[in-house]
């Protein structure tokens, strides 16, 4: 049986492809391995993304803060820019530097529905050279 992340994971990465990327899931990515791997990569050799991919149906979706400290290091390491794409239920895709997420009081990261949608950058923000930020 797939499950439906996975499904999301193959929607982004058939949409970079479209933006002129070369994109994959890491298949390793999930706990498969203790290795830091982002669940999806792509790049264009100008433009270098490390993506960690979060659905949901409900209004407001919880990381883990070992996610975000292992898609940082994997991207520190790889020249890659991180994000965290979050597909809510009925919504386009949303990408968030991880820098700029809401903390909770046990030191995951928090993102709402409402806050998301205002906020977050869509794919075409985050595919220009121009927006990259480097290290």
């Amino acid at each position: 049986m797939v499950k439906k992340g996975s499904n999301e994971e193959r929607d982004l990465v058939h949409k970079l492809w479209n933006k002129g990327f070369a994109a994959m899931r890491a298949p390793a990515s999930g706990g498969a391995t203790k290795k830091p791997l982002p669940d999806v990569l792509a790049g264009n050799s100008e433009v270098y993304l490390a993506i960690e991919v979060k659905t949901t149906t409900k209004e407001k979706i919880y990381v883990d803060s070992s996610k975000i400290e292992a898609l940082h290091e994997f991207s520190n390491i790889f020249g890659a820019k991180p994000y965290l794409g979050i597909k809510f239920k009925y919504t386009k895709w949303l990408f968030f530097d991880p820098d700029k997420i809401e903390r909770t009081r046990s030191n995951n990261y928090r993102i709402e529905k409402d806050l998301a949608l205002q906020n977050g950058l869509d794919l075409d923000e985050i595919t220009k050279k121009d927006r990259q930020v480097k290290f």
